[in-house]
C-alpha cells in the first residue's frame, strides 16, 4: 500500500546561489515548510519585493524511507517556475505556482540522495499571473511530501490528480474511474462508497472504470447539510492491497437559470458571499492548517453561501473545508490582467490541472476562464484563447459550467462576453468613480439586452483602514464610508433574484506590494476583515445581519470614539426584526427595519455608553464629546510627499484635494490632467499597481482625488516631488469649479 512522508521540515534555503549545489550546503538557511520568502517585503509597498530564483535543498536518506518499487516527490506549491535536482540530474520542470504536482525519482534515489529545487517568481515570463493586484509570493509555500507505491499504482503523473475520478449524479448513480500505472492482468480494483458514518453502501469488482449504485442518496445541500460521501479503490492482486486511494464527494444537481439565479437540487439558493485571497500579514501565501480553518470559520459567521477562489487554485486542505462546510464554490486559473500570446499553452496547462486535482469536490460548481483580461482589449488571439479553455473545460468536465469574471469597462456587446457559460462583472462604481446607485441599473441594463446569459458580480468592495468620519465621502478610506458603500450595495445586490452570484471584493485584506495608499503600504485594504484577521470591519457585519441565522447585534463606529458634533449618528445592525438603542441607560427608541440596518440620532455630551438590544442579543459602545477633530481619525499617507493638511484650498477652485473625476469634467482641467497623463507615459504600457494604465483604467479611478492619483502614479515612474506638487496645486487652484 502507497504511503505518504510529509517533508516539510529542515530544507536549506538560499537567495544567495546562482546554481544548483553539488553536496548538501552548510552555509545556508535552514527553515521549515511552508516557506515564501516574500513573507516581509511582499507587504510593505513600493513594489520592490525580491523576485528571482532561490534554492531549496535536503538530503533524503533511503534507508529511513517504506520499502517500495516507485517513489515520488510532490510538491502541492511552488511559486511560480521550478526546477528539480536529485543527485544532480535535472528531472523535472514546472511552470505555474498554485498546483500540485509530482516527479518520480526512484531511479536516482541512493543511500544519501541531494534533492535540491529552484524556484523562480520573476517577471517577464511566459507564465501566469504576470500583472495583477497582488504579491506573487515565492517559495515552496505548500506541503512537499514523498510518496512510496507499488511498480502496479493509481496514476501519479497525469497533471497532479489523485488517480480517482467519481461522477455522481443526484439520483445515485456513481460512475468511478481510475488511472493506473503499470497495471497488470492479475490485477483488479475494488470499489467502496461509504456514507458519513462509515458504512459501506455500495461495491464492487472491476478494472479502470465501475458503476456503482447508492439507494435513497442523502443529498450535499450546500449550507444546510453538506453531506459527503467516500469512494474508495483498492488495486488488489492475490487478495493483497498493492495500492489505494480514496476521494470524498457528494451527491447534488445545480443549475444556474438567467432569471431565477442559482438552484441546488432544484431549489433556488442565492450564492451570496465573498471572495479570497490565500495570504495573510506575517505569513504570506505561506499557511498553516488552522490559517485555513480560521478563514473558514470566518466565511461561515458571516453567513456567505459562496466563494469565489481568486485567482489561482487554492490549497487542497481549503477545497476539503469547503465541501465539508457546504460552501459553493469558483474556481479559477490565474489568467489575469493581461493576456500574453506567447502563454497560451501556460493557460491551457494550468487549466487541465485545475480541473484534474479538482473534479471530485462537490463545492465546485463552475470554472473561471480569466479575470480582467481584457485591460487593454479584446483581440483574435485573447478571444480564441478563450474559446480554446472554454472548450477543454467542457471536454473534460460534462458536469460543471464556465464563466469569467469582465473589467467594468468591458464593452457588453463584445463577442468574448459570450464566450462562458456565465459571466460576472468586476465593477467599482461608488468607489473608482461614479455612484453607488450606478450598480444596480448597470446589471438590470445588461439582463436586458441579454436575457438568456446569466449574470452575476465578481467583484465589488471599497477600501477602509482605522480612519473615520461622521461625514464618510468617496475614496477616504474610513471605515464609515465603506460601510455606507456596502449597506447600498447589499440593498441593491441581494433584491435582484436573476444575479447568478456576488461576490464581495474582498473577505480579507491581503498583500498587493505595488500599492502604496490608505495610509499602511503593501496591501489592498478592501477586506471586510484585517490582513491578520484581528477585526472585522463594521461592513463585516453588515453582511452578517442580511446573511447569517445566527442572532446578533452590532454597533458600527466603535473605533470612532471622539466626535465633535452635538448629535451623530450611530448605525446598528441586526438579522433580528426590532433593534432598541440606549445612551447612558435612557432609551433611544425601538426601530424595525426589513434592510436590517438601523440608524440614531444621538446626543453628544461627555462620555456616553451606548447599548444596543435585539432579543437576547446586546451590543455596546462608547462616544465622547470633543472641541476639535481627533486628527488620528484623518487618513495620513505613509511616506507621501504631501497629504491633505499640506494643501492651499481656494474657495470656488480646484486642488489637489479635488477628486479627479471632477476636474476631468473641466475642460481645463482635463487639458492639465492629460498633460499628466503623457508625462507619465499612460497608454504607453505604463503600469500601475499591476495593472496597464490606460485612460479608461483613469476614467475608472476618478473617485480618487488629484493627490491620491499622484501617488499612484508615482509607481509608473513619475516621481513628483512637493516642489512639482504644489506647483500643480497652484495651477488647479486657478480653475474654476463649474
Amino acid at each position: 500500500m502507497r504511503q505518504i512522508i510529509n517533508l516539510n521540515r529542515k530544507w536549506a534555503f538560499t537567495k544567495m546561489a546562482t546554481a544548483v549545489p553539488e553536496t548538501m550546503p552548510l552555509n545556508w538557511d535552514f527553515v521549515n515548510l511552508p516557506h515564501t520568502w516574500n513573507a516581509i517585503d511582499g507587504q510593505d509597498g513600493d513594489n520592490d519585493y525580491y523576485r528571482g530564483t532561490c534554492y531549496y535543498a535536503k538530503t533524503l536518506n533511503k534507508s529511513e524511507l517504506p520499502e517500495a518499487d516507485r517513489y515520488y516527490l510532490e510538491f502541492r506549491g511552488a511559486n511560480s517556475i521550478a526546477e528539480v535536482f536529485v543527485g544532480g540530474k535535472k528531472l523535472a520542470r514546472h511552470e505555474g505556482g498554485y498546483s500540485t504536482w509530482r516527479v518520480d525519482i526512484t531511479e536516482y534515489l541512493t543511500e544519501n540522495t541531494l534533492v535540491a529545487v529552484s524556484v523562480d517568481n520573476s517577471d517577464g515570463v511566459p507564465v501566469y499571473p504576470q500583472m495583477a493586484d497582488f504579491t506573487f509570493y515565492g517559495g515552496l509555500y505548500r506541503d512537499v511530501n514523498l510518496i512510496a507505491v507499488n511498480e502496479s499504482h493509481f496514476d501519479l503523473d497525469y497533471y497532479g490528480a489523485p488517480g480517482i475520478k467519481v461522477t455522481p449524479t443526484s439520483d445515485g448513480k456513481t460512475e468511478i474511474e481510475t488511472y493506473l500505472t503499470n497495471a497488470k492482468q492479475s490485477q483488479q480494483v475494488a470499489y467502496i462508497i461509504k456514507d458519513a458514518q462509515g458504512n459501506v453502501v455500495a461495491e464492487t469488482l472491476g478494472g479502470e472504470k465501475a458503476v456503482l449504485t447508492v439507494e435513497n442518496p442523502h443529498l450535499w445541500q450546500g449550507r444546510k447539510d453538506p453531506y459527503l460521501y467516500t469512494a474508495e479503490a483498492k488495486l488488489m492482486e492475490d487478495g493483497s492491497v498493492l495500492d489505494n486511494v480514496s476521494t470524498r464527494f457528494g451527491f447534488r444537481s445545480f443549475e444556474i437559470d438567467p432569471d431565477k439565479g442559482f438552484i441546488l437540487n432544484g431549489e433556488k439558493y442565492p450564492l451570496r458571499g465573498v471572495s479570497r485571497h490565500q495570504d495573510r500579514w506575517g505569513f504570506g501565501n505561506a499557511l498553516l492548517p488552522e490559517h485555513h480553518e480560521e478563514d473558514i470559520d470566518l466565511i461561515m459567521e458571516v453567513g456567505a453561501t459562496t466563494i469565489r477562489l481568486a485567482h489561482y487554485q487554492h490549497d487542497q486542505y481549503f477545497y476539503d473545508l469547503c465541501d465539508e462546510k457546504g460552501l459553493v464554490i469558483w474556481a479559477e486559473i490565474p489568467y489575469i490582467s493581461k493576456h500574453m500570446p506567447e502563454a497560451r499553452e501556460n493557460t491551457v496547462s494550468q487549466m487541465k490541472e485545475l480541473i484534474a486535482q479538482n473534479y471530485n469536490h462537490p463545492s465546485i460548481v463552475v470554472w473561471g476562464l480569466s479575470n480582467e483580461i481584457t485591460m487593454n482589449g479584446a483581440d483574435a488571439d485573447l478571444i480564441e484563447n478563450h474559446k480554446i479553455l472554454n472548450d477543454l473545460c467542457h471536454e473534460w468536465d460534462k458536469t460543471r459550467l464556465t464563466t469569467m469574471a469582465c473589467v467594468s469597462m468591458c464593452d457588453i456587446n463584445d463577442p468574448y462576453v459570450q464566450i462562458p457559460d456565465t459571466v460576472s462583472y468586476n465593477h467599482y462604481f461608488g468607489w473608482y468613480g461614479g455612484e453607488t446607485s450606478m450598480n444596480g441599473p448597470w446589471l438590470d441594463n445588461f439582463h436586458a439586452k441579454f436575457p438568456t446569459l446569466p449574470i452575476g458580480m465578481s467583484e465589488y468592495g471599497c477600501e477602509a483602514l482605522d480612519w473615520h468620519t461622521s461625514n464618510p465621502t468617496q475614496g477616504d478610506y474610513t471605515e464609515e464610508y465603506q460601510a455606507y458603500y456596502h449597506e447600498e450595495l447589499i440593498k441593491q445586490l441581494f433584491t435582484r433574484e436573476y444575479l447568478w452570484a456576488t461576490h464581495v471584493w474582498n473577505m480579507f485584506d491581503f498583500g498587493a506590494d505595488a500599492r502604496n495608499e490608505g495610509g499602511e503600504n503593501g496591501q489592498n485594504h478592501k477586506g471586510l476583515v484585517t490582513f491578520d484577521r484581528k477585526y472585522k470591519k463594521d461592513s463585516f457585519y453588515a453582511y452578517k445581519a442580511w446573511l447569517s441565522d445566527e442572532p446578533f447585534v452590532h454597533i458600527c463606529g466603535k473605533r470612532y470614539t471622539d466626535r465633535v458634533e452635538d448629535v451623530t449618528k450611530i448605525t446598528v445592525y441586526s438579522n433580528l426584526p426590532e433593534v432598541e438603542l440606549f445612551a447612558n441607560g435612557e432609551s433611544l427608541g425601538k426601530q424595525q427595519s426589513a434592510e436590517h440596518f438601523f440608524y440614531y440620532d444621538v446626543p453628544n455630551k461627555g462620555e456616553t455608553v451606548l447599548t444596543a438590544k435585539a432579543g437576547d442579543c446586546t451590543d455596546e459602545s462608547l462616544i465622547r464629546k470633543v472641541d476639535t477633530f481627533n486628527e488620528a481619525y484623518r487618513l495620513k499617507e505613509k511616506g507621501a510627499v504631501l497629504n491633505w493638511f499640506d494643501i492651499t484650498e481656494v474657495p470656488g477652485y480646484f486642488s489637489l484635494n479635488d477628486k479627479m473625476s471632477d476636474v476631468l469634467r473641466s475642460e481645463e482641467g482635463r487639458a492639465l490632467f492629460m498633460g499628466i497623463m503623457a508625462q507619465a507615459g499612460i497608454g504607453a504600457g505604463a503600469k500601475a499597481a499591476g495593472f496597464e494604465m490606460n485612460e479608461g483604467m483613469m476614467q475608472m479611478m476618478g473617485g480618487f482625488t488629484v493627490i491620491r492619483l499622484t501617488s499612484l502614479l508615482g509607481m509608473t515612474g513619475l516621481k513628483m516631488t512637493k516642489e512639482q506638487l504644489l506647483g500643480l496645486n497652484a495651477q488647479l487652484n486657478k480653475i474654476k469649479k463649474a
